[in-house]
């Protein structure tokens, strides 16, 4: 059996976000979004630099020492075939955290973009 593609869609990472990696264009914003996490679980910066907007690009991208633990996509905005832009708000725990993101993305020329993002305001109780 191949290995289960991180970005948790349970697919072969073949079958999944792996032509992402080696290039095909996403269709939707949300598989922009599990490809660039799956990038990051097996460190391909390179596919992280190359889906960002370049007007949002930083000039590097670092490698980080975290151990990746799991993706939840907790709602999308937009981002289907036939659009331009596009949200994915998202969770992906890490050894000793998480990450909580409402990302923006942009389909430019056929190819999805991301943007940037921020972290939702915590509910007040």
């Amino acid at each position: 059996m191949p290995p289960a593609c991180p970005c948790g869609r349970g697919l072969p990472r073949a079958d999944c976000c792996g032509p992402l990696l080696a290039g095909a264009a996403a269709p939707t914003a949300e598989r922009l979004m599990r490809s660039r996490y799956t990038a990051y679980v097996l460190g391909d910066l390179a596919h992280v630099r190359r889906t960002w907007h370049p007007t949002t690009r930083p000039a590097r991208v670092v490698e980080q020492d975290v151990v990746w633990l799991g993706l939840e996509v907790l709602a999308t905005t937009g981002g289907g075939l036939l659009e331009a832009e596009g949200t994915v708000e998202f969770r992906a725990r890490y050894r000793g955290g998480e990450v909580h993101e409402r990302s923006r993305f942009v389909r430019d020329a056929g190819r999805w973009s991301y943007l940037g993002g921020v972290t939702p305001p915590r509910p007040t109780r």
